[in-house]
């Protein structure tokens, strides 16, 4: 992949602002510093970071939870379905 000028336009744009130097003093006060943005990143990678082992630990809880249910249902049941049969008998 070539760098430079690609038609007669580009080549004509390229001569044109070749010799400007821009010099915008306001993006240089203006600039977050780069470590306190580094910083920022990081925090909110490590808040992100919990807030998915918190996902997943819930998410295990509630399975752990409906699995349970689940089988003291069935064993609640099977009790009653005893005490009915002896209670006909």
């Amino acid at each position: 992949m070539a760098i430079g000028a690609k038609d007669k336009i580009d080549a004509l744009l390229v001569k044109k602002y070749q010799g400007l130097k821009v010099d915008n003093p306001v993006i240089q006060t203006s600039m977050v510093d780069p470590n306190r943005m580094l910083e920022a990143m990081n925090d909110f990678a490590a808040i992100h970071m919990n807030a998915i082992n918190i996902q997943q630990q819930l998410k295990e809880t509630c399975i752990k939870a409906i699995s349970l249910n689940i089988q003291y249902r069935k064993s609640r049941n099977l009790k009653s379905r005893r005490k009915v049969a002896k209670a006909a008998n």
